[in-house]
């Protein structure tokens, strides 16, 4: 996923937080990379207002702002659209930059 990042946007910034949590942003968060036991969790800050996120997402949609994907072992990844979404949360990061 790291890789599919870095592909979406070559100027992405991975940082790590909070106790080795990767953390992407560019004009602004993008997502996290949560490990847990069975699974991985990309949470989108802004996930509800991706439009271009199609059926990604997996995972706490009932919140108003985030939204995440769950993937498990073996679970396939549709390349395209998830490099359309990170593209997506860093135009979504650069207009709300332009409107401060």
């Amino acid at each position: 996923m790291r890789k599919l990042i870095r592909e979406a946007d070559p100027e992405v910034v991975e940082e790590w937080k909070w106790r080795g949590v990767p953390v992407w942003s560019h004009n602004g968060g993008i997502c996290t990379g949560e490990s847990y036991k069975n699974h991985v969790k990309l949470t989108f800050y802004k996930g509800a207002s991706l439009t271009a996120a199609g059926r990604l997402f997996n995972a706490s949609l009932d919140g108003n702002v985030r939204r995440a994907i769950d993937i498990h072992e073996g679970d396939k990844i549709d390349e395209s659209a998830f490099k359309n979404l990170i593209r997506a949360a860093v135009k979504l990061n650069s207009t709300a930059k332009k409107k401060r």
